[in-house]
């Protein structure tokens, strides 16, 4: 048994050292030894395409065509979205397009404006 701290995101026992931080070789969430960076990232949460962190109210424009489910609509490239609201879930983006409606995008999918 090692003397390593769990995982605090999956909660698994095999972590290891890496120097100045921990790994968690399952779900390979690394964090710091000391414990200061881990409440910076969880704020940080969501990220676009590009690793910038989003805040609800931003304004995001989307970098593919994306189908819209259950219709012939497309959402297009350069497609920018305002007012956004952050979710939990896969698809962590609820926000309202124009001429489309409501619909919730996935954050890979996006970048900030």
């Amino acid at each position: 048994m090692s003397d390593f701290p769990n995982c605090p995101a999956c909660a698994s026992e095999f972590t290891y050292d890496d120097g100045l931080q921990f790994v968690c070789p399952e779900c390979g969430h690394e964090w710091s030894k000391n414990g200061e960076e881990e409440t910076e990232s969880a704020s940080s949460g969501i990220r676009d395409a590009n690793g910038n962190p989003l805040a609800d109210g931003d304004t995001v424009t989307v970098i593919k065509n994306l189908k819209v489910k259950g219709s012939s609509l497309v959402v297009k490239v350069g497609t920018r979205v305002k007012n956004i609201r952050l979710v939990s879930g896969d698809h962590d983006i609820d926000c309202k397009i124009d001429g489309i409606g409501p619909m919730k995008l996935k954050s890979m999918f996006v970048k900030k404006a």
